[in-house]
């Protein structure tokens, strides 16, 4: 019987998104893959209303795009932009039972009648099964530790989450959130709707952090996307003044020709040579060629005595080779060879000696 079918979701503020903020969704997806308990089917990123109005909020069209940017690697986790489409900041408990209504309605109307606009928050795919699926809060220890602060929840919201969705904590190794919910009578009650999954790789970079070095004229590069960077600093976000960090054109021109060297890889990769390519191919044994899988190109350099393959275009010279750092290359190299014709006079020939491959 298959496993039962979860999809996670998780509010915050995301201003801006950091790479904890994806790693949890990965960490808890792995959790559930080796436990084999649930299948999870997607993740959801739903930033907060303008109105929630806490201090370093970036307005909403910034941080919905600024998740875009940081989900551009991600093929399963997709941002959802209706908390901050609403009239107004809406609880947790809200956005929780708006998704979990809308997929439940998608999934009973097998006739398409009623959901006539898809979001794109929504998993591809999931009325292969009739299952329910069950939309579960993603969040860190803070947030389950925050239920304890006075006034900040409240107690009905929280007994619906536990009760009619659950949590999936992502808890720092050294933690102890089961004292937590020891200590917490409603936790305890629903103890069996929060699963807690340790992260054994500390990652303390918050997005306060971020917007304090971004504030003070010091890089984040290494810390969020690099796409994020760009953004925020194109955009003036959080007192940012560094332009310095931000991709400049011949920068972008580099990224893109690098996609482009790849996608023609690729390309080479597939395809089989059925003739030589040049006059050195000719001549060398038939035990000294390389692959057509291994390498698609050769180069000519100082008159035909040295040539290098490698997997770059045709035509490149040494020198461009040398400017592009993790290319791997072979170099060919000529020597002069004395053999007897049939009249038994002496004949020197080339012969191609291969190098080791080595990455330039």
């Amino acid at each position: 019987m298959p496993a039962p079918r979860i999809l996670l979701i998780a509010c915050g503020s995301f201003s801006p998104p950091t790479p904890m903020h994806l790693r949890m969704f990965e960490i808890a997806r792995d959790h559930f893959q080796q436990t084999g308990s649930h299948e999870v089917i997607g993740g959801i990123m739903s930033p907060v209303h303008d109105g929630y109005g806490k201090k370093g909020l970036a307005a909403a069209r910034h941080r919905c795009a600024m998740v875009k940017l940081a989900l551009q690697s991600s093929s399963w986790i997709r941002l959802s932009d209706w908390e901050v489409s609403q009239d107004d900041w809406s609880r947790t408990m809200t956005t929780l039972k708006y998704h979990q209504n809308f997929v439940n309605n998608y999934l009973n109307d097998t006739n398409g009648t009623v959901n006539e606009i898809i979001p794109g928050w929504l998993p591809s795919g999931i009325r292969s099964r009739r299952d329910t699926i069950q939309v579960k809060l993603l969040c860190g220890a803070d947030l389950l530790e925050s239920f304890a602060v006075p006034g900040l929840w409240q107690e009905e919201d929280i007994e619906e989450i536990l009760e009619n969705h659950g949590l999936v904590v992502i808890s720092r190794y050294g933690s102890n959130p089961e004292k937590f919910i020891f200590e917490s009578d409603i936790l305890t009650q629903y103890r069996k709707h929060i699963q807690i999954v340790t992260n054994w790789v500390p990652n303390e970079v918050s997005s306060t952090l971020i917007r304090r070095l971004l504030g003070r004229g010091q890089s984040v590069k290494y810390l969020i996307d690099d796409l994020v960077i760009d953004y925020v600093l194109k955009n003036g976000l959080y007192n940012s003044n560094a332009p310095k960090y931000i991709l400049s054109p011949n920068q972008n021109q580099l990224i893109a020709n690098q996609n482009f060297l790849n996608d023609q890889y690729a390309t080479m990769m597939t395809t089989t040579r059925s003739t030589p390519t040049s006059e050195c191919e000719v001549d060398m044994d038939q035990g000294e060629l390389l692959s057509p899988t291994k390498s698609s190109m050769t180069v000519k350099l100082d008159n035909d005595r040295t040539n290098v393959f490698c997997c770059g275009n045709e035509g490149m010279k040494l020198k461009s080779l040398l400017s592009r750092p993790g290319q791997a290359v072979q170099v060919i190299t000529t020597s002069p060879e004395s053999r007897r014709n049939e009249n038994g006079d002496e004949v020197k020939s080339k012969k191609l000696k291969k190098s080791s491959a080595f990455a330039v």
